[in-house]
């Protein structure tokens, strides 16, 4: 499998700072590009941000009228020839997501980045429970290439 060429930036907000220490350790360069790389259908352009409770809520609140922090947003701008995105994802939501789950912080962060670049190149779950059932299908083939356990099972 040809991998595609990614341009990375990798940022952090404001995150506690015995936190920012856990999630950097969670997400080292090499792995969150191996982790989205596996996921693309094209080259890519993107940057993913790992924020806080407050960040990732206004976020969602003011793009998606929700408010409260989820885990992942996906601010999908192009989709050919280059996939340019923004991923950003929430850090206390997904270390109590991971716990929640009894995951390691690192392999949900693996599976979120896979969904979240789905979801930049048009993959959506909302759409029909058949759309729900194929994208899932195709995370889990994803994540098993990278070692990653089925995180629906």
């Amino acid at each position: 499998m040809a991998l595609n060429h990614l341009t990375l930036s990798l940022q952090f907000g404001d995150l506690a700072e015995a936190d920012a220490a856990l999630h950097r350790a969670a997400l080292p360069r090499h792995s969150v590009t191996r982790w989205i790389r596996h996921a693309l259908a094209a080259d890519a352009e993107i940057t993913v941000r790992i924020v806080g409770l407050e960040e990732g809520q206004a976020l969602n609140r003011d793009y998606r009228q929700k408010d409260y922090a989820t885990n992942v947003l996906t601010f999908d701008y192009t989709q050919a020839p280059v996939v340019t995105a923004d991923l950003v994802l929430c850090a206390p939501v997904v270390a109590k997501e991971a716990k929640e789950n009894k995951k390691t912080l690192q392999a949900h962060y693996a599976h979120l980045l896979v969904h979240g670049t789905l979801h930049a190149q048009g993959w959506d779950h909302e759409t029909s429970a058949q759309d729900a059932e194929e994208m899932e299908a195709y995370e889990v083939e994803i994540l098993a290439k990278l070692g990653v356990m089925n995180p629906y099972a």
